[in-house]
């Protein structure tokens, strides 16, 4: 018999099987189906989560430190503790030469309810003073225009880059008004570009559409925010990112010995500054979906296996149903390899159709619900080759244990034994 032959054979054979005990097949079809389906699943929802997490982040920055003052809870170099440690300018230029394993360092200075208007509107606003540094790790680009320049620090120039919400309050309608005026604290400002709207859902300090971006030299010599921050060289907080993610931990550890060698604290001391680690924030999350992904997945091979023992139960029916024939095969010569080999493959098509049922299902259903609107924190559901490569080697590794043990109870039969029993 040519392969063509057997092929076609078997898949008579096994759908002959299946249209005998119809309600047992349909079951068995369905947990292979659906253990396939649910391994994939759970781990597209866990992807879709945590990447719909990191997008969120990444609307503030990626991979970014925020620092800040606090309070100190141990004593150091002679100082008692409760002092409270105030960030100075100074301290960006420290981080910058003594951290090596920090990329990028930038002060954060900003003045709120700032007084600003336009020649058909006013409003009061956060306006940010930003620097190179700064853009470089806040994600604030603007969709129209340009963003504020090093130049425009360097050279003074009086210029801004409005929120999207800043500007409809101030040009209701205009929606590029480069070129045009705005006065921020009785200063005259040209506007030279404005940011898209954000659909945002987590900030530190307030919307980015309700922002004013401003050369942060600017800010601190037209509307500082105190004169603590004006004369003394305070800021309101330092960000920074670390040169890789692997080392976030070596960063952090390098920035507390730095500042507290110049401010007189402790580096262990975690109350003398502040620290919000988006990286160490990130894995956290990471190790929470993973937890739930690997739960869902025990819950989903579970599944899986009760299928493979449904298919097992319905090959074993088949042999004892097929006795007969089974005898008359090996009177007519037929081998114990033989019909080892025979209904081995019967049961392992059988599984094997069960399981790409259930990977065409849940293919389709990810395509469908990713051509959907996602909401805030969940990205869809990423199906990846390395999920589908293992929900593959669990269902030939089903398939083969759910269809070895019939195979080979009919296989050790002998024809006499099987003869004896009528159809």
């Amino acid at each position: 018999m040519h392969a063509g032959e057997q092929v076609a054979d078997l898949c008579r054979q096994t759908f002959a099987n299946l249209k005998r005990n119809k309600l047992r097949s349909v079951l068995t079809l369905f947990g292979i189906a659906w253990g396939i389906a649910s391994l994939v699943l759970m781990s597209a929802l866990g992807d879709g989560f945590r990447q719909g997490q990191r997008k969120n982040m990444s609307q503030i920055g990626d991979n970014i430190v925020f620092i800040w003052g606090g309070v100190t809870e141990r004593q150091a170099g002679g100082k008692r503790a409760g002092r409270q440690v105030r960030l100075q300018r100074r301290d960006v230029e420290i981080i910058r030469t003594q951290c090596p394993a920090v990329e990028t360092v930038a002060a954060e200075q900003k003045t709120r309810q700032v007084a600003a208007r336009s020649l058909s509107n006013s409003g009061r606003f956060l306006t940010v003073g930003v620097s190179a540094e700064y853009l470089r790790l806040r994600n604030l680009p603007a969709g129209t225009g340009r963003n504020i320049s090093q130049e425009d620090n360097e050279q003074m120039r009086r210029v801004a880059v409005l929120g999207a919400a800043v500007r409809k309050q101030l040009f209701e309608n205009d929606p590029s008004p480069l070129g045009e005026r705005v006065y921020l604290n009785n200063y005259p400002y040209e506007v030279v570009g404005v940011m898209d709207e954000k659909d945002q859902n987590s900030s530190y300090d307030g919307w980015d559409n309700d922002k004013i971006l401003a050369p942060e030299a600017l800010l601190l010599k037209d509307m500082p925010p105190s004169r603590a921050i004006y004369a003394e060289g305070q800021v309101w907080g330092i960000l920074y990112r670390p040169v890789s993610v692997d080392r976030w931990e070596e960063a952090q550890a390098q920035v507390r010995a730095a500042l507290g060698r110049v401010h007189g604290f402790d580096k262990e001391d975690k109350g003398a500054i502040e620290m919000f680690d988006s990286v160490e924030s990130a894995q956290m999350f990471d190790s929470i979906f993973t937890a739930g992904e690997i739960f869902l997945a025990a819950v989903a091979l579970i599944t899986l296996s009760l299928g493979g023992i449904g298919v097992m139960n319905t090959m074993m029916m088949a042999v004892a149903e097929r006795t007969h024939e089974i005898g008359l095969k090996k009177a007519l010569g037929a081998t114990s390899r033989r019909i080892l080999f025979d209904f081995f493959l019967e049961g392992l098509f059988l599984a094997l159709l069960s399981g790409v049922a259930g990977l065409i299902l849940i293919l389709g259903l990810t395509s469908i619900v990713n051509s959907l609107p996602m909401p805030a924190m969940f990205s869809g559901l990423p199906v990846h080759w390395r999920v589908l490569a293992l929900a593959t080697a669990a269902l030939g590794f089903v398939a083969v244990g759910s269809a070895l043990p019939p195979a080979r109870r009919a296989a050790a039969m002998t024809p006499v034994e099987a003869l004896r029993y009528e159809r």
